[in-house]
This record gives C-alpha cells, structure tokens and sequence, in this order.
C-alpha cells in the first residue's frame, strides 16, 4: 500500500499503543482535515483530555504541533481556535502545485504501463467512494491521483515538496467537496480525460488538463466559482 493513500491520521499498525501526546494529535488533526472539526470551532484542553482519555499535559503537547503546522491557534486560558482555510492559503496551493504537477506532468510523458494502471485503479476507488457518499475519502484518493503523477517525475527533491502540501490539500478538498458536492462529478471527468491524455503521450495536454484542473480552486478562492 502506499504511502499517499494511507493517510487515516488514527490508524496504525503496530500493536503497541502510542504515546498519549500522538494519539491526541492524531485525533485533533483528523477531526480539523475531515471537518469533524469545523475552522472558527475553539477547542478546549478539557473537552480533548476528556475524549481522549488523557491528562492534560499531553493535550497542550500535541496541541503545540498542531499550532506549527498552522492548523489551529492556541489563546492561553482559552483553548485552541482550529484555523479556517483562506483565500491566500487557497491562491498559494494552487500556486505551488501548478508549478510542481505541470514540471512533473512533462516529466511523466511518455507515462509508464505502472503509472497507467495505478492511475486507472485510483480512478476506479474514487468513483466508487464518490458512488457511496464517501466525500473525504474521495478526498484522500484525489490527492494520491497527482500526487502518483508528480512520483513518477523521480524528483526526491519535488516529492517532498509536494507531500508538505498534503494537509492543506485535503483539507482544501474535503471542504470543497463538501460546499460543492456537485464538483466530484467533474473532477472525475477531468481525471479521466488527464489519464487519457497520458495513455495518448501528449506532454502538453496533460500539463493543460492538469492546470485547468487545480485552477479551479483559484476561482474558489476569488468567489468566482462556475
């Protein structure tokens, strides 16, 4: 399985139970990413030790890491406010992946028989979880389809950059999904036709296909969605 598409914060494997502080961050970060957690809801240490199961001083611990990975803001004797997504977070993502997914889109051409039939699989799972209502899901397999695209460049250096973008994209993508729950039915479509334009060798379809795609967002962003 791989590493994109394994991201339920709360699971693991091992056996062994993991450290107090983890399973809070684990909890609260998943809550904020599949909007159990809404932006402006404020959480308190109390209510997170409770549900958790835990004392306090592991809560503000794992509270801390989530305030750095700018998730949420702490105001001390209140609780920690979970951020919304902005407009300028929005207009930097779609900045950042256009630059990134276009060089590694070029990069894919002529695209692999493996990067076809992972891309073809991953297609196949988010219509299936679009079928079942399945938003965040959808959401998850979403970011594995490009994230398998900019992979397959063989950038380590682009990669990395690319996966420090995951939060904020599934963030970004639950939420959209969620606000316009009629965008699943043409995001599938514009992934159908960027696999077909892969299939097909055409370096410069793909990179269209692929900014036309995440330019979206930026109309989001703007309040220019159509």
């Amino acid at each position: 399985m791989r590493t994109c598409c394994i991201y339920a914060v709360g699971m693991s494997l091992a056996v062994k139970q993991p450290p107090a502080a983890d399973r809070v961050y684990a909890h609260v970060k998943q809550g904020v990413l599949d909007r159990r957690y809404e932006g402006g809801t404020l959480l308190t240490e109390g209510e997170l030790a409770e549900a958790a199961g835990v004392s306090r001083t592991p809560v503000r611990e794992a509270l801390l890491r989530l305030e750095v990975e700018g998730l949420i803001k702490l105001y001390p004797k209140k609780g920690a406010l979970v951020l919304p997504v902005s407009a300028q977070e929005i207009a930097d993502v779609v900045e950042t992946r256009q630059l990134v997914e276009g060089h590694a889109a070029r990069k894919a051409v002529p695209a692999s028989p493996q990067l076809i039939a992972r891309l073809e699989e991953l297609l196949a799972r988010q219509k299936e979880q679009a079928a079942a209502g399945d938003l965040a899901g959808a959401a998850v397999t979403d970011r594995c389809f490009h994230a398998e695209i900019v992979r397959s460049g063989g950038n380590e250096i682009l990669n990395r950059l690319y996966d420090q973008l995951r939060d904020r994209q599934l963030r970004m993508g639950v939420a959209v999904m969620h606000a316009h729950p009629d965008r699943i039915t043409k995001t599938l479509s514009e992934h159908e036709q960027i696999l077909q334009a892969l299939r097909s060798g055409d370096a410069e379809a793909v990179v269209g296909l692929i900014h036309g795609h995440v330019e979206w967002f930026s109309h989001l962003a703007r309040g220019e969605v159509r």
